[in-house]
Formats: C-alpha cells, structure tokens, sequence
C-alpha cells in the first residue's frame, strides 16, 4: 500500500500503579497544546503523558497495549483532563498516518509528538538472529521514521512544532551485549540531528532524549523485547546496580529540557560524563563498555548449566 491510500482506510479507533498526576503548570503551562506520545502506555511515556496533562495539554495516548493505554487515559481523565487512547502499532506506517490524521481532526493541530515507543533485545552480535534485527530496527527506527513522515508534514503546514524522539545513552556511547539496541538509537541521534537543521528552517523544532537508565520496563527489554542470553530477573538486577532514575523525576526534567528547546537531552545528568567520555577518549570508552560486558558474562555463567 502506497503513502497515497494510507489515508483511505482510516477508522476511529500495568499496572494499578500510575504517573503522578501533580498539576505541572507552575513550571510548565502547555494550556491548548496537543501532544501524541508513542509508547504512551507506561514507563517513559506514561509519565511524560502525566506532566503533560498536569502543564494542561491535551494528550493523545498511542500503544499497541490498548487496554492498559485506556486505563491510563480513564485514571488521567478523571479529573476533566482531555486524554484520549488509540491502538497503534509504529511498525505500519499506514496505522500511523491515520492515527495521526484522527488526532489531527479531532484536536485540530500537533504541537507535540514524543516518538517513544520502543523495544530492548539485548545479546551479544553472534547470538543475534534475523528476526532480532528486524524487530529491533523495525520498532526502534521505522516507528520513528513512520512518526515523522505522518507528523513532519503537519506541522510544516502549521508552521510550528516540536518532533521529540526518544534514543538513548546506547545512541550516544559504546555499548556491549547490546549492538542491535545501540545501532537503532544511534541512528535515531543521527535522524534527529539533521532533521534539527533541516526542520528549523520551517518553524519545527526537533530533539532527541537519551535517557540514561531509567525504571521502566525496558530494563528487562519491555512487553515485546528479549535478552538473548540473560533472564529478565538477572538483566533486572544489572539495571538496578546502575542506579536507575524514577520515571516521573526523568519526565520533568525531560519536559522542562525540550521547552528550552534543547537538542540532546541526557538524563539523568551524570550521564553526561559517559558522553563526554566517548567523544575525549573513544578507546577508553571501549575499555569501558569491555569492564560491563565481563560483568554481563559474569552474570550469564552464573545461572548457565554447564
């Protein structure tokens, strides 16, 4: 199906624990603004999707987990906020353009999209097979390419916007037991940092999140992702000696970072020294990532029959 008939065939269409849901507005005041938030469902998304209603924006809540997109949006609409749920797999570019086409007809713009949705599968190159790659590299980088392509050009007709897609600290450093992950968000740093330039000259703004490590389920690879060869409990306990930022805390600052229009944002900050790190030391910074994928192993042999 071409671009042209995407259009054609539109229809409308966790846990008990939620965001917090304190009202945003004496920081950020987003009153008559429209948000669309891939992934929106949990983890990074639900909390940005939290901040964003509590600074008064209307949020369009987009995830494959439908349902527990519309538990999200009947706890955030309790309280009269303007939240809606819609089905949407970033993998059908053809989903996308509609998804978008109903906001756009229901709320009448985008200012926002957070192109967030994404999926971990972690392991080491030679245990990668053909199916990882094209699951990683389809939600990763197509979902983000699928979100600009349905979004980019509304906002170029609006003439303002802001395109925020979600990488990662693995888009911006070396990485171990992690290629297909890094791959991806690298490319989406790289994406985002030419459609900056290209995107300004219309009036759009454009930013890339590098989350450091942040308590979500992407930890352990999120609903759709894998380890290859560690278990979710063990790649859990990884993540957690990392000192992971809590969701909420990562979305505030996230958000304040995007309305000052920042290009690469890094939370939580400490990150940064990793990434000052890769770009003084590029060698070290690969003796580094050796020290994390020796822990990895550590990890993997300890609970790997012999």
């Amino acid at each position: 199906m071409g671009p042209e008939s995407c259009l054609a065939t539109h229809s409308a269409g966790q846990t008990d624990g939620y965001p917090s849901r304190v009202a945003t507005k004496d920081k950020f005041d987003l009153s008559g603004k429209v948000a669309f938030i891939t992934g929106g469902a949990s983890g990074i998304g639900a909390a940005l999707t939290s901040k964003l209603i509590g600074a008064g924006a209307e949020v369009w809540i987009a995830d494959r987990q439908i349902e527990v997109a519309e538990r999200l949006a009947r706890h955030l609409g309790e309280a009269g906020a303007a939240v809606h749920a819609i089905e949407l797999d970033v993998r059908d570019h053809c989903a996308f353009e509609q998804a978008i086409a109903q906001a756009v007809q229901l709320s009448g713009r985008i200012d926002y999209l957070f192109n967030n949705a994404g999926i971990g599968i972690g392991g080491e190159v030679d245990t990668l097979t053909i199916d990882d790659w094209n699951d990683i590299i389809d939600v990763n980088l197509r979902g983000v390419i699928h979100g600009v392509r349905a979004v980019y050009p509304v906002m170029i007709g609006q003439g303002s916007g802001h395109i925020v897609n979600t990488a990662s600290m693995a888009g911006l450093v070396t990485t171990s037991a992690q290629a297909g992950y890094s791959a991806t968000k690298h490319a989406v740093v790289a994406l985002s940092k030419t459609m900056r330039v290209e995107a300004a000259t219309h009036g759009v703004q454009v930013s890339v999140l590098c989350p450091g490590v942040v308590r979500t389920p992407i930890l352990v690879g999120g609903e759709y992702g894998r380890h290859t060869s560690v278990s979710r409990e063990n790649l859990l306990k990884l993540g957690e000696a990392l000192r992971p930022m809590e969701p909420d805390a990562f979305a505030e600052r996230a958000l304040h970072a995007v309305l000052r229009n920042r290009a690469i944002i890094v939370v939580p900050q400490w990150w940064k020294a990793l990434w000052y790190l890769e770009r003084v030391s590029p060698a070290l910074s690969m003796r580094t990532a050796a020290v994390a994928l020796r822990r990895t192993r550590q990890v993997q042999s300890a609970v790997t029959p012999e």
